[in-house]
């Protein structure tokens, strides 16, 4: 992680949304880091501690509720934001991931001119 750049670690099994947030995340200045399944999302964390993370919630190894709550539970990683980005939108799907461990919740599709915002906001809930 370079001085004063935000790193963002994105766990997306779909190739479009992969794109989509990478290029919405950059144009913003943030550095990103990405994973298309949970094994490298693990790799990644062994090696870097990002800013923030955003986790689709169906992944095929593992749904990203139990990654999340893994995660949640080793203190290293317990101050840093994971938000939820997915297509989940039934009644009952927020709060089951907030329970999980969760942060933030952003529904699939992403309104690109919001985005931006909701990042900056789950950001500015990181511990110091």
């Amino acid at each position: 992680m370079s001085a004063g750049k935000i790193t963002i670690l994105h766990v997306e099994d779909n190739y479009e949304n992969l794109v989509l947030i990478r290029r919405l995340l950059q144009f913003y200045g943030y550095d990103v880091l990405e994973a298309d399944n949970v094994s490298k999302a693990v790799k990644i964390l062994k090696q870097i501690k990002p800013d923030l993370i955003l986790m689709d919630i169906n992944l095929p190894e593992i749904d990203g509720d139990t990654l999340t709550s893994k995660l949640k539970s080793i203190p290293y990683f317990r101050e840093i934001p994971v938000v939820a980005i997915t297509a989940n939108a039934l009644k009952g799907d927020r709060e089951k991931s907030m329970l999980a461990g969760f942060d933030g919740y952003i529904e699939k599709p992403i309104d690109v001119d919001l985005f931006p915002d909701q990042i900056q906001s789950f950001l500015n809930q990181r511990v110091s």
